[in-house]
């Protein structure tokens, strides 16, 4: 009996060691800092996480489905700046939906690169991304001239910009509500429609994805279609929450991102993983680098901690494969 329970426990605190992590993260750092949980600090963390939420909701489809995408530094950057450059000729609303737009695309045209090209495995969709992040850089920056964007600038309202940066209903951040909605749909297309489900069927063996009649090369495209989706809408979270935009914008949020979902239990190896769990690794990234902050670490140390978190997080990952 007293066997049973400790297995059954020991069981439980593996699969929510995320959660564990988040608690003991916040019970110490209140401790030794009380500051960390005035409400000052919590208003900041809730604004810190975005646009990190987003795009790391599209890396979890992309890990899931056994791959890796390191465009998303070139898809917030040159969606950020088309965004916030069409508030004059198109108008905020038109802008917004542009920039999430221009992500579906470049999200569909790396799944259409790396299906053609035939890159099957995680090496060759790497480098392939970054080249494909290279080029969407490079455009974002003949854009702009290298010049940083302003929205504050524009002739026309952005007020739904500023209402997803700083509005909030209630005691609600705007762009929570936002996410939050998008999250429920995600969750619900993973686990309950033929598609989603696919994606854990390709992750898992794309040989018994292939022989069981789905076509890998069509769900690969939709992940990185989804990927571009979320990217495109956290450039524009991004703009939003710091008024601004640049072709450098992008710079390290797919390693962010990568953190989160393997934090969150997503296996590297692709075939499962969960976009809720997701979330709590990147509320634990988030409130890490605000605790370090809060301890007046150094940018070099707090580099050292994502490293260290990252290993472990892989090395738990192994540990759940044997």
């Amino acid at each position: 009996m007293k066997r049973d329970i400790s297995a059954r426990f020991t069981r439980s605190l593996r699969n929510n060691l995320v959660l564990v992590g988040i608690i003991a993260l916040i019970v110490v750092t209140a401790i030794i800092e009380p500051k960390f949980i005035s409400s000052a600090n919590l208003t900041n963390v809730m604004r810190q996480l975005w646009p990190l939420p987003f795009i790391a909701l599209g890396m979890t489809f992309v890990i899931i489905g056994g791959f890796i995408d390191l465009s998303v530094v070139g898809m917030i950057s040159l969606s950020g700046v088309v965004a916030a450059s069409l508030i004059n000729p198109l108008g905020q609303v038109g802008a917004i939906l542009s920039g999430i737009l221009l992500g579906g695309m470049m999200g569909y045209l790396n799944g259409f690169v790396l299906t053609t090209v035939g890159a099957m495995i995680q090496a060759e969709v790497l480098f392939i991304t970054f080249g494909m992040s290279s080029i969407y850089t490079a455009i974002a920056l003949l854009l702009t001239n290298a010049e940083t964007l302003r929205i504050a600038r524009s002739t026309k309202p952005y007020n739904i910009f500023t209402a997803l940066g700083s509005g909030t209903v209630g005691m609600i951040p705007v762009v929570l509500i936002v996410f939050l909605v998008i999250l429920v749909i995600m969750h619900l297309f993973y686990k309950k429609t033929l598609a989603g489900r696919s994606i854990s069927l390709m992750g898992g063996n794309k040989e018994a994805a292939f022989l069981t009649g789905y076509n890998v090369k069509r769900s690969m495209r939709l992940v990185y279609t989804i990927s571009g989706i979320m990217s495109g809408m956290g450039a524009v979270s991004l703009v939003s929450r710091v008024t601004t935009a640049t072709a450098t914008s992008g710079i390290g949020y797919e390693t962010n991102a990568i953190l989160c979902v393997v934090v969150g239990g997503t296996s590297l190896k692709g075939g499962k993983g969960s976009v809720i769990r997701t979330m709590l690794g990147v509320l634990l990234v988030v409130l890490l680098g605000n605790c370090m902050n809060l301890l007046g670490l150094s940018t070099f140390m707090q580099t050292v901690m994502r490293g260290a978190v990252l290993v472990i997080a892989i090395w738990l990952d192994n540990r759940r494969e044997l």
